[in-house]
């Protein structure tokens, strides 16, 4: 168990049943009365967040999280499967948990599924993936009336910014913190 004492930037609770993380944390000790714990969290599950306060002696329920080393395998409907490499077992988890991680997925990516009870709430993809650009407008040399990038969709049908001199069929790095392009593969 968790105590209100406890509670700091990045610390994971079950409130009601339902994963949170605690997004902003501040302490405030009034003259006269109890300490103050106020937080911000976000539901896990459904990316929701809430303010909350929170008195001195107050306890929570550690959320129990277990991330799982899995394989990307096959887009099904609008359902992402996953498999894990050790046991073999297949989960299935909805594109919406997938949040911005499902622009990424290529076939076989090793990926950290987030499981709470016994249920996948989420995906964690490498920090930098390498996509293939499947269309984008070609550049002209000299053109310098432009701007300097230009609109790309790369395999997975993600559309971002990348460098006038990027073309189709190219293979990029992609910053997935961001969504931002890193640098051109060497092939």
């Amino acid at each position: 168990m968790y105590t209100a004492a406890d509670l700091r930037k990045g610390l994971k609770i079950t409130i009601d049943n339902e994963p949170y993380i605690i997004t902003h944390f501040d302490f405030a000790k009034p003259g006269k009365g109890q300490a103050l714990y106020r937080t911000r969290m976000k539901n896990m599950i459904s990316g929701l967040t809430m303010d909350r306060t929170y008195r001195s002696g107050e306890t929570f329920e550690p959320a129990h999280l277990e991330d799982r080393r899995m394989q990307y395998l096959y887009q099904e409907d609008d359902h992402c499967v996953f498999m894990d490499t050790e046991t073999f077992e297949q989960i299935h988890i909805s594109e919406a948990a997938m949040g911005d991680a499902k622009n990424y997925l290529i076939d076989n990516l090793m990926v950290d599924v987030l499981i709470f009870r016994e249920k996948a709430i989420g995906v964690d993809v490498p920090n930098f993936v390498n996509l293939r650009v499947t269309q984008t407008d070609p550049w002209v040399k000299g053109d310098t009336s432009g701007s300097d990038s230009k609109p790309a969709t790369v395999e997975t049908g993600y559309v971002l910014r990348v460098p006038p001199f990027i073309e189709e069929g190219e293979l990029i790095t992609i910053d997935t913190r961001t969504g931002d392009y890193s640098t051109r593969v060497k092939e």
